[in-house]
């Protein structure tokens, strides 16, 4: 294995996720972090990413959203933007260092009776993750926690 490709938000949080950049640290294997979800999601990555001595790079899919910024506010900064030229700055304020921006979460709430998917609030605009029940039929044997 030359990249572990471990989700946050998936593999136990920041301190199991840097657990496992840790291990693949020692073995000489290099960390790509996948980050598919809200701003939330990715500031937590960032974080960890920051503390990640064998980090490569993080993996977004959700900035294509074009409402994905103003969902949140960075603490002590007046700049909507989160990702500019392909990087994204460590907030410094505390936690994450980001305040949710709770009227713009309220406005892009999904109606959970027109959601296909089933979830109520999506970052994704339809079409870009649709539903894939046909892998978690028995002829999908690597899904077999589905």
């Amino acid at each position: 294995m030359s990249i572990a490709h471990p989700d946050l938000a998936t593999s136990g949080g920041i301190i199991e996720t840097k657990k496992i950049a840790d291990y693949c640290r020692d073995a000489g294997i290099g960390v790509a972090l996948h980050q598919a979800g809200s701003p939330v999601v990715a500031m937590a990555n960032v974080h960890c990413a920051a503390a990640i001595d064998n980090f490569i790079g993080l993996e977004m899919h959700s900035v294509d959203n074009p409402w994905w910024d103003d969902l949140v506010t960075i603490v002590g900064s007046n700049d909507k933007k989160i990702i500019k030229d392909g990087y994204v700055d460590v907030p410094s304020g505390p936690g994450l260092g980001i305040e949710l921006n709770e009227d713009a979460i309220k406005e892009y709430l999904a109606d959970p009776a027109s959601d296909k998917r089933g979830r109520f609030f999506s970052v994704y605009p339809e079409g870009l993750f649709e539903n894939t029940d046909e892998w978690n039929d028995i002829d999908s044997h690597d899904r077999t926690w589905s």
